[in-house]
């Protein structure tokens, strides 16, 4: 082997390191000494009737978080820690689990002690903070955030994530750090789900592993991502969160139920 082949082989497997490549995995490694964590299959994720098993992709995430030795506080063994497959009934592909640590919008001066005399007194302020898990190679579907989604006179959502475990593939209309790539220039085993179809928005992806920090830069404009084959906690600070709207026709923030299947096709 001349050192040039070496050079290439050892850079595509490099590559193939940083997401997982086009290779299938039945498991994803996380730190020692939890080890290897079971990938379950579509059909373990839903009831006889049809409707996602909440408790099972629950703890399918717990799996995830204690491979990554994140801390599981007890409000995660409540209703504040929600699942979604977006009424798709494909959760193992499409889904994600969520947790709005805060979503406060109020005015300043009527909070706390309601001390505050400054110039701002009676504006409004709102902020958030989200943490996001998702399954090895998930999606968290294509949607954006429109300006005042619930009538209180909020704009737009603006926000930034922060790689905290795994690795992920952020998706978006537009350009953000200037170092996206179109994303007809990702092998064609990596395409998204949805890409080429008549509702696709998206157009450059950017690679991003634990400690990585990305931002939406322009308001409205449709993003999403995928997990890499270890799966993904991300971290997402942003402005108070009122509105979302996917892309694909039909798709609702939600769970499959008994008898709602939707059948997928790409």
């Amino acid at each position: 082997m001349t050192s040039k082949t070496l050079c290439h082989t050892l850079t595509a497997l490099a590559a193939a390191a940083f997401i997982g490549g086009c290779a299938s995995t039945s498991h994803y490694t996380g730190a020692q000494p939890f080890g290897k964590v079971p990938r379950l299959a579509n059909k373990d994720f839903y009831k006889p009737d049809g409707s996602l098993d909440q408790e099972v992709a629950k703890k399918a995430y717990f799996d995830l978080m204690q491979a990554y030795h994140y801390p599981i506080p007890a409000i995660l063994k409540t209703d504040t820690f929600w699942v979604a497959d977006f009424m798709q009934g494909d959760f193992a592909r499409l889904g994600m689990g969520g947790v709005f640590w805060k979503n406060v919008e109020g005015v300043y001066g009527d909070v706390g002690a309601k001390a505050y005399k400054g110039a701002f007194k009676n504006q409004k302020f709102g902020y958030l903070g989200h943490d996001i898990y998702l399954l090895p190679g998930q999606t968290l579907p294509e949607h954006n955030h429109l300006t005042d989604g619930d009538g209180k006179g909020f704009g737009p959502k603006m926000e930034t994530w922060r790689v905290c475990h795994g690795s992920v593939l952020f998706f978006g209309e537009y350009k953000g750090d200037g170092t996206e790539i179109p994303i007809s220039e990702l092998p064609a085993c990596e395409l998204p789900w949805g890409h080429g179809q008549p509702w696709f928005k998206s157009k450059y992806v950017k690679r991003a592993v634990a400690g990585d920090i990305y931002t939406l830069n322009d308001p409205e404009s449709w993003h999403f991502m995928v997990a890499g084959k270890d799966g993904a906690i991300v971290a997402e600070y942003a402005t108070y969160h009122n509105d979302v709207k996917f892309s694909k026709p039909g798709m609702e923030f939600g769970n499959s139920k008994a008898a709602e299947i939707t059948k997928l096709k790409k």
